[in-house]
């Protein structure tokens, strides 16, 4: 069987156990007629009662099971769940009480067709699926329902990143919702939170709380990938009477070159590679015991020419100090950061001076200031101290195994083939889509 959706199509057996026994009814009904209907009168002439045609058990067929026929108070962030028998494609059609088509895709799983946008509220609808035998032939269902009316108490989600965005290939997306999930609750959101990238990648979304899920391929994501993102959530169900109050989508974020920085403290050295090739192992000087950096990876969250330390808040008058600063690139939120030190000089290299940012000389600063990105990874290693996950974009700092522990949907890699359903399979609604596909984990 293959279904086609919005010009795609995916393979697969679709005939169903529900399908098959509708046949079975619908042949025993005919074959039930027939015996009751003789050729001749009572009279022994010949009458005018003629024999029903029985129906094709090896027709297309197709039946709508979710939303209900004429349901009202539908989700307006409803999918459309199907099942065909003996077709070898279906299209779906969603329609508005104006007649304007909604577009959608189908699941990477097949289990159900996902409208590219947030249904209308009050607003009806129809569906009408058509399914295509192998003979050429069609059938057609068609549904209708309604949807819910607007809610009063919405739940609203923000991007860290905008459009048409660029980042380093250690970028996590994340976005913040204004109102905690519940947990119970967390597994029906993250299903409704689709990434896709070019080329395909294996990621996860991780909650770190109620308010904040952000998302990661498994490994760095590859140089050059394009990455879409849709958390379609508008008039979802989010918990104790919230709902979604809009989709929220980001659209071609560009992943640059692979710069990856590692500062070693054994060798006092930081080396920077650029897709695969060391292109500079610059000098540096780290934090001294008493304040030593961290060991850990990080990403950069964020990049000043010109800034200012000032420590006095955090440190007090005795110990803190006010210092302009050039060629800043922020790695933790406790201060920990990339940046030039001319009066470190001669220390870099050989001997930690710093509070716990990782000094360079004024030209090694500027140039690496010029070949980063945010979201570019930084390695520290050998310190006496180790990161604490939270402190920055520590999202690198977990293996993989520890970021899928944070989903609260199972791992299924974009390379794992969907699997075909059996004859007495009926397409799960619920069913996690590839994370990588389009309308993921």
């Amino acid at each position: 069987m293959e279904r086609t959706v919005s010009g795609r199509t995916v393979t697969g057996r679709t005939a169903t156990r529900r399908g098959l026994l509708a046949g079975a009814g619908l042949v025993g009904v005919a074959a039930g007629l027939a015996a009751c209907t003789s050729d001749k009168d009572s009279s022994g002439g010949t009458g005018g009662a003629t024999e029903s045609p029985k129906p094709d058990p090896n027709a297309a067929a197709a039946t709508i099971v979710t939303p209900a026929k004429d349901a009202t108070g539908v989700s307006a962030a409803t999918e459309i769940v199907y099942e065909l028998k003996n077709a070898t494609e279906a299209t779906v059609e969603l329609k508005d009480v104006n007649g304007t088509v909604i577009t959608g895709d189908l699941r990477a799983d097949g289990s159900s067709w996902v409208p590219a946008k947030t249904l209308g509220y009050s607003t009806a609808y129809t569906v009408t699926v058509t399914a295509t035998g192998s003979d050429g032939k069609t059938a057609t269902a068609t549904s209708g329902f309604t949807t819910m009316a607007k809610p009063s108490k919405t739940v609203r989600v923000t991007s860290f990143l905008a459009d048409n965005a660029k980042a380093g290939v250690g970028m996590p997306l994340m976005y913040k919702f204004s109102r905690s999930i519940p947990e119970a609750q967390r597994a029906e959101v993250q299903k409704r939170l689709f990434v896709s990238s070019e080329p395909v990648q294996d990621g996860i979304w991780h909650w770190f709380s109620g308010t904040e899920v952000h998302y990661r391929p498994k490994e760095y994501w590859k140089a050059g990938s394009k990455i879409n993102a849709r958390l379609a959530i508008g008039g979802l169900d989010m918990g104790d009477g919230y709902y979604g109050k809009s989709d929220i989508t980001l659209e071609n974020l560009s992943i640059g070159s692979a710069v990856i920085m590692v500062a070693d403290n054994k060798t006092k050295q930081m080396t920077v590679t650029k897709d695969g090739t060391v292109v500079r192992k610059i000098p540096i000087s780290l934090g001294k015991p008493s304040t030593p950096s961290s060991s850990g990876t990080v990403v950069i969250i964020e990049k000043f020419v010109h800034t200012i330390f000032d420590t006095f808040a955090e440190l007090g008058p005795e110990l803190g100090y006010r210092t302009p600063i050039d060629y800043a690139q922020r790695l933790t939120w406790g201060g920990e950061y990339i940046h030039s030190a001319p009066w470190s000089i001669s220390s870099q290299g050989k001997r930690n001076v710093s509070h716990g940012c990782l000094n360079m000389s004024p030209a090694n600063a500027k140039w690496l200031f010029n070949l980063t990105t945010i979201g570019d990874p930084v390695t520290t290693k050998g310190t006496e101290r180790q990161l604490k996950n939270g402190n920055g974009w520590t999202h690198w700092n977990m293996t993989w195994d520890e970021y899928v522990k944070g989903s609260a949907l199972p791992f299924v890699s974009a390379s794992t083939p969907s699997p075909a359903p059996s004859d007495s399979a009926t397409p799960d609604p619920t069913a996690t889509p590839d994370p990588t596909a389009t309308p993921s984990a």
